[in-house]
């Protein structure tokens, strides 16, 4: 792995633990290993540049899982309860399921900028549409697709931060039944 790359994949890890805010430059240098110029090398515009890094990471490796668990079935009931079930065997092995989710850096998004905002929003519409499209496939018109994607997002999302914050898979377990039902 290049400097680069662990750089971003430390980074995530520290933003996700503790939000944008609440981890400085010194930190990531210190868990990294690397010099405050190895870090501005590859990130020139300092902490928000490696943020929209870290979010296009994030971006790449969520939707590729879902993308794959998506792809492996056939309708949409079935590749969200194995989602979902994939996020609750996650969180029940290993306590966390923050790789999954990138809702503890948004939570600060009135303190960052357009370009954050941005990044964040390419990734929940990227997700959004993998929900839809598997929707529309199971005969959905687009717009009820649509609607019923952002509900899935949302739900998913808040079932990841409460099950974080209550230390226990029970919300990803009713949601998955909600939104089976939905479905």
């Amino acid at each position: 792995m290049g400097t680069k790359s662990q750089i971003i994949e430390i980074a995530t890890a520290l933003f996700q633990e503790k939000g944008y805010n609440g981890v400085g430059l010194n930190e990531i240098i210190n868990a990294c290993k690397i010099s405050k110029g190895a870090l501005y090398h590859h990130f020139p515009n300092g902490k928000e540049e490696l943020l929209i890094a870290c979010l296009g990471s994030l971006n790449e490796v969520i939707t590729k899982d879902i993308e794959e668990i998506f792809d492996q079935y056939p309708t949409i009931k079935e590749a969200m309860k194995a989602m979902i079930e994939k996020l609750i065997a996650k969180f029940e092995t290993e306590g966390t399921i923050t790789s999954y989710t990138f809702s503890s850096i948004v939570s600060e998004m009135g303190s960052l900028s357009e370009a954050v905002r941005i990044a964040c929003s390419n990734l929940y519409t990227k997700i959004e549409g993998i929900y839809s499209n598997k929707l529309q496939s199971d005969g959905l018109s687009e717009e009820s697709a649509n609607s019923i994607a952002v509900t899935m997002t949302a739900a998913i999302e808040g079932g990841i931060l409460l099950c974080l914050t209550n230390k226990t898979s029970e919300p990803l377990k009713m949601i998955s039944q909600v939104l089976l039902r939905l479905v």
